[in-house]
Formats: C-alpha cells, sequence, structure tokens
C-alpha cells in the first residue's frame, strides 16, 4: 500500500520539516542556502550542493518513480492518480497560503506534482488506448 503513495509527497513533507523546524526570524528560503558540500571542479569553479538542492533532487527522483507507475493500467493506479492530484491540491493551497512556502523550491515542487498528474493521466491514457486496441 505505501508504494502506491504519491512519490511527490516525500519532497512536500521533506521541505515542510525544513521550512517549519528552522527558525522562524529567517526568511523562507534562509534555511534551504545551507551548504551541505562542495566540490572544485576541473575547470577550476567550485560546484556547492544546498539543502535547497537535495529537496529538489529528491523530487525529480519522486516525479521519475511516478512517471514509471502511470504506465500501470489498474484499479490501483486510479487511486493513485486520485492521490497525486491531492498531493497537487496541497501544494497549490500551501504555495498560496502559507509564508514559508513562498519560494522558487516550493515552486518547483508543487510544478513537479502538477506534472506528477498531468502525465500519470497522460501515460495512463495511452497505456490503456494500447491496452484495448483502440487508435
Amino acid at each position: 500500500m505505501l508504494l502506491n503513495l504519491p512519490w511527490t509527497v516525500a519532497a512536500l513533507i521533506l521541505y515542510n520539516i525544513i521550512a517549519f523546524t528552522s527558525g522562524s526570524g529567517e526568511s523562507a528560503q534562509a534555511p534551504f542556502d545551507t551548504q551541505l558540500f562542495s566540490m572544485n571542479l576541473m575547470s577550476g569553479a567550485v560546484w556547492t550542493f544546498t539543502l535547497g538542492n537535495l529537496v529538489l533532487l529528491v523530487a525529480f527522483i519522486a516525479l521519475f518513480i511516478e512517471i514509471l507507475k502511470s504506465s500501470r493500467v489498474s484499479n490501483i493506479a486510479l487511486l493513485d492518480h486520485g492521490l497525486s492530484i491531492i498531493v497537487f491540491i496541497i501544494c497549490l493551497i500551501e504555495f498560496l497560503l502559507v509564508p514559508q512556502a513562498a519560494t522558487s523550491l516550493f515552486f518547483f515542487i508543487m510544478f513537479a506534482s502538477l506534472i506528477d498528474v498531468v502525465g500519470g493521466f497522460s501515460v495512463g491514457l495511452s497505456a490503456a488506448r494500447r491496452d484495448l486496441g483502440v487508435s
């Protein structure tokens, strides 16, 4: 059952844990600018990986898994699509109403959940047409 939940909720939960456990005196973006590590590249530039980058990476991985899951045709897939819509609605409401979610990082998480919804229905519809032999 747990594998059938939308994986994009992981990025939403991770974002909220970080945003709401940080100090309230900081800006909404401040905790996500925390540097996790940096690496010197051959070009001489320094690549810095932040906590916000980690959250975005989790969102991208979750979106990839969701697109793969959307190719299933079953009753569980319909439930998964419905839950994905709920995750997107939660993201949209939080983005519009919660000050801690008023960041570009959260917008990208919300956009990933929108892609999950639209892509899930598109891929699911194509898979259903293929299984039914409809052209």
